[in-house]
């Protein structure tokens, strides 16, 4: 057994998995949460054994000394699971990276000089991975990007029609995220259709607090919803998705609302929490259903860009074999998902009601005769983490010298 060590390092946060690349199972998870307070909440689940306590946790790398001892403590242990490398998970990685790499202070230095693109994200993708590299110094290190997946987007879909000048100066163009996710549900739902991936055109919905739709032909990225941030695109929980862009100097005058009033606006005052008062799709969806206007409309307003952007891809793509829904609202809400496809029986998209409601978390929600077959399929980011990882690794050990 081989295994990879999966990282995901917020501000104040350390969430990780050891996954076992073979079989793709979790042998561990854990997170590791408000870093820097005087007491930090964390968990630990192997197995059925799990546990939940308080630590000290000031930095980073106090806390992957609790996330070690608790691995000491509760198993399993480190050194039977043969780990072979720590996958990062970093969000923006620009223009230079178009898939994972190996972890050196050139790939640092990149990460750190993308980071104006991703304020929120690198820096804290960045304590991870210094903190991470001090407990295992021995591991390789893998930087797995959100973006990488996207680096195959023509330039017809990237590139955004403000002066040319300024955009390359500031790298200002289409990035997309999401893209582990949209990677391993495209391959996925590939196997699924007993297609090869390169000759699958499919469109993945990854719905979540955060969503984004993603074309993916023959195993390519060829177009996504968000844009230059995680802004752009779907309604989302607290996000607004697309606006017009006049929307912001009308309020920037009218309102007097400054750079950082409209970026709270968009990102934490917006999405279904703007529209509701409640981020959280499971509170709209029971507020539509006892009449509350409000969250009827809200959630009116999010099927109809879904079902704008179902049919956008299907045109991009010339035709789909299938539509993919992930992620927590993808995989867990019915409503949203019979919503999403509403009418689009014209595009050969026909729903099961029955096999939308209920049936394993992997199934197809579409009728035998639909053209287009829809399926649920649960993402697993941190897998794609470990393979991409271990994949990177295995390239770059040096060839067996065999005996003559």
């Amino acid at each position: 057994m081989s295994s990879v060590f999966v990282v995901n390092a917020g501000s104040s946060s350390l969430k990780y998995q050891l996954v076992d690349v073979a079989s793709g199972a979790a042998l561990a998870s854990g997170l590791v949460e408000r870093i820097g307070e005087a007491r930090s909440p964390a968990r630990h689940v192997a197995g059925d054994v799990r546990s939940e306590r308080e630590v000290e946790a000031g930095d980073h790398e106090a806390a992957f000394a609790q996330v070690l001892a608790a691995f000491a403590e509760h198993g399993p242990a480190l050194d039977d699971a043969q780990v072979v490398a720590v996958g990062h998970r970093v969000v923006q990685g620009g223009d230079r990276f178009d898939a994972a790499v190996v972890i050196d202070e050139d790939v640092v230095a990149a990460i750190t000089d993308v980071a104006p693109l991703a304020p929120l994200h690198n820096p804290a993708n960045l304590l991870g991975i210094t903190a991470a590299r001090a407990a295992f110094p021995t591991l390789p290190h893998v930087a797995v990007f959100d973006t990488a997946f996207h680096r195959t987007l023509p330039r017809a879909a990237w590139r955004y029609a403000i002066d040319r000048a300024v955009a390359d100066e500031h790298q200002v163009r289409k990035y997309g995220f999401h893209g582990t996710s949209h990677q391993f549900v495209a391959r996925r739902t590939a196997e699924l259709l007993g297609r090869p991936l390169e000759q699958t055109r499919t469109v993945v919905l990854h719905l979540g607090n955060g969503a984004s739709a993603c074309a993916v032909d023959g195993g390519r990225s060829v177009e996504t919803s968000m844009g230059l941030t995680p802004l752009a695109g779907l309604v989302m929980g607290t996000r607004s998705g697309d606006v017009d862009p006049g929307v912001l100097i009308h309020l920037h005058r009218v309102a007097g609302m400054s750079i950082d009033d409209l970026d709270r606006l968009l990102n934490q005052r917006s999405g279904l929490l703007g529209l509701t008062g409640t981020g959280d799709l499971r509170d709209v969806v029971r507020a539509a259903g006892a009449g509350d206007d409000h969250a009827v409309e809200a959630l009116e307003v999010l099927a109809h860009r879904l079902r704008s952007t179902i049919g956008a891809y299907l045109a991009v793509l010339g035709g789909a074999d299938a539509i993919a829904f992930t992620a927590g609202v993808g995989e867990n809400s019915a409503p949203v998902r019979a919503a999403a496809l509403a009418g689009l029986e014209g595009l050969g998209i026909e729903l099961d009601a029955a096999r939308n409601e209920s049936g394993p978390a992997e199934r197809r929600i579409s009728t035998d005769a639909s053209r287009v077959a829809v399926w649920v399929v649960p993402t697993a980011e941190e897998l794609e983490i470990a393979r991409q990882s271990a994949a990177v690794v295995e390239a770059a050990r040096p060839p067996a010298i065999l005996d003559p």
